[in-house]
């Protein structure tokens, strides 16, 4: 596990005193605004419509008159509406999944890249990565932004790389065998996956030389941050990002407190707002978060509805302001007879229930006019039907008096759901 008591190496960012910090942002998100505006139709229309221009920015309390951006307006304005340098300069396009229709695209000059490079590389020693660490990364490569984000940061870091992106599971544990990495950066549900093969490749997980995982690109709770420690024997920190916003490296969990996430507000602007009113949060109330970029060239956002829930906190290890691990999206929330429901709930409630293994998928089915939600969760090897029957009591009635809502469950053979080679799917919706 890595030395939590090491010193922490800081770049200049992370040694800026608050009023420091906040004169900085004031200055790049002015002139952040005046980008957009200028080079962007949407951001002008959009501007104009609420009547406020750049110059009206006087505070950073006056962001909350701008407009905000949604994933919407960046698929209406698919490929390149978005882009406020000529295409020419822009050096790397990626593209979300586009599993809704049209996908988002966003653009990378030389200096977003570099800049993004920069902030991974801060987000990998904050998780305690050194230069010359191997790092093991198993996210995607290609249009995700996960692969190739992890892979440039950790370089610019100094540390060796091994681009093993997802799949091939039975490669990727001869790999951390052979390699030896010290670092591994992947989402944590493919992470149980790799948990699994080396269980079934008959090799301790704990014997490995891996020190420290790096976990994004989904939601994940305290319960799996456990589960993966404690099998693995390393540190679990969280990593968070969105293409739309740069991708990877937007925050980080410092491996000293883990008690959050940084955000790295000298290059992106949070905000907390109610998700229904779009009135900007007081800090420590959860609510959707908000970003907005103070230093991309290509593709600026401004207040940019990221879907994602979470509150802001102080700083503890850096200046900067810390997010809440997110546990869930608005757009992933269930609504259940009445009650909302998020996937991560269900998670805490499998991952503390013996005889359970960490593999679970929610259906969603329509009875009658009522919707029904089943959990299916895996047994463990060697689980009796006593203790697989006692499973299913437990978790219906955690679900019940935890969250409100009553659900079928059952507990199916080991080995036998959809396993994750990225990021997985947790809700099943066959309401047709």
């Amino acid at each position: 596990m890595a030395d939590v008591n090491q010193v922490p190496v800081l770049d200049a960012g992370e040694r800026l005193d608050a009023p420091g910090l906040r004169a900085l942002q004031l200055e790049r998100l002015r002139a952040q605004l005046r980008h957009a505006y200028e080079n962007v139709p949407f951001y002008q229309r959009s501007f104009d419509e609420a009547g406020v221009r750049p110059e009206d920015c006087e505070s950073l309390a006056d962001l909350s008159r701008f407009p905000f951006t949604t994933k919407a307006d960046l698929r209406e304005n698919y490929p390149y509406g978005m882009f406020a340098v000529p295409r020419d300069r822009v050096r790397r396009l990626h593209a979300s999944s586009g599993t809704t229709g049209r996908p988002t695209v966003v653009g990378y000059t030389d200096a977003d890249l570099s800049m993004w490079a920069d902030m991974v590389a801060r987000s990998l020693r904050a998780a305690g990565a050194r230069p010359g660490d191997v790092v093991h990364v198993a996210y995607g490569y290609g249009l995700f932004t996960g692969g190739l984000g992890a892979h440039y940061g950790a370089e610019r870091l100094g540390c060796t790389v091994v681009p093993a992106s997802g799949g091939m599971t039975a490669r990727q544990v001869r790999l951390i065998e052979d390699l030896r990495p010290r670092i591994i950066m992947v989402t944590p549900s493919y992470m149980l996956t790799l948990l699994d093969e080396f269980e079934r490749q008959g090799v301790d997980p704990r014997g490995t030389s891996l020190e420290v995982g790096v976990f994004g690109a989904e939601p994940w709770t305290q319960e799996m941050r456990r589960e993966i420690e404690e099998r693995f024997g390393i540190d679990a920190v969280d990593i968070y990002g969105l293409s739309e916003v740069i991708g990877p490296g937007v925050a980080q969990e410092c491996v000293e407190t883990k008690d959050g996430l940084h955000v790295w507000e000298d290059h992106f602007f949070p905000e907390v707002v109610d998700p229904i009113t779009g009135e900007v949060l007081p800090e420590g109330e959860e609510g959707e978060l908000v970003f907005t970029s103070l230093t991309k060239e290509a593709m600026p956002v401004i207040r940019y509805r990221t879907r994602d829930l979470t509150r802001l906190l102080p700083g503890t290890a850096r200046v900067f302001r810390r997010m809440e691990k997110v546990t869930g999206r608005s757009d992933d929330m269930v609504i259940l007879r009445g009650v909302n429901l998020f996937p991560t709930q269900i998670e805490e409630i499998v991952l503390r229930t013996p005889g359970v293994a960490p593999h679970f998928q929610l259906r969603l089915t329509r009875e009658g006019r009522l919707d029904a939600l089943t959990v299916r969760a895996e047994a463990r090897p060697g689980a009796t039907p006593e203790t697989r029957e006692a499973a299913a009591h437990s978790i219906a009635a955690a679900v019940k008096n935890g969250i409100g809502v009553s659900v079928a469950v059952e507990i199916v053979e080991p080995e036998s759901l959809e396993r994750s080679v990225g990021k997985i799917k947790r809700i099943m919706d066959l309401r047709g």
